[in-house]
């Protein structure tokens, strides 16, 4: 009977020290980039700031590359009537302000922002974000190399 067993716990435990390996040497390379690269996007309307008229809100977008090695930035806001994307080249940051009268019926959740970075070091990066109302806590960042 031990020899029946043998096999299937060399596997289980070669599974799990794979799986260690290969989670593991992924969250350094999230680290450098959580370091290296920030960005918010937060929405503005009459009732966070009184100079703004009904149905004349915006999102603001702030990207920071604190390497300054960014090479060119191709930013995408999804799930608009006409989606929005702009490309931004030799730019290590930008705030870019986007119209949008009112807020989604069905929530932010709807209107990913997305940046496909190009970095001299890092390569090719990309960043996920959602749109936050203003006075809300920061929404998490997704990073990733496609």
């Amino acid at each position: 009977m031990a020899k029946k067993l043998g096999a299937p716990i060399a596997l289980g435990v070669f599974t799990v020290l794979a799986l260690l390996f290969l989670t593991g040497t992924g969250s350094d390379d999230k680290e450098i980039l959580k370091s290296t690269f920030s960005i918010e996007a937060i929405y503005f309307d009459e009732t966070t700031n009184p100079e703004i008229k009904n149905g004349d809100g915006y999102v603001q977008i702030i990207f920071k590359d604190k390497s300054k090695k960014t090479n060119a930035i191709v930013l995408e806001v999804l799930g608009m009537e006409k989606s929005f994307q702009k490309t931004f080249l030799d730019s290590s940051e930008f705030i870019e302000i986007i119209s949008f009268p009112t807020p989604p019926k069905y929530g932010w959740e709807i209107h990913p922002v997305t940046l496909l970075v190009d970095h001299k070091e890092l390569g090719k990066v990309s960043l996920k974000t959602e749109i936050r109302p203003y006075g809300e806590p920061p929404t998490p960042i997704i990073y990733g190399k496609p």
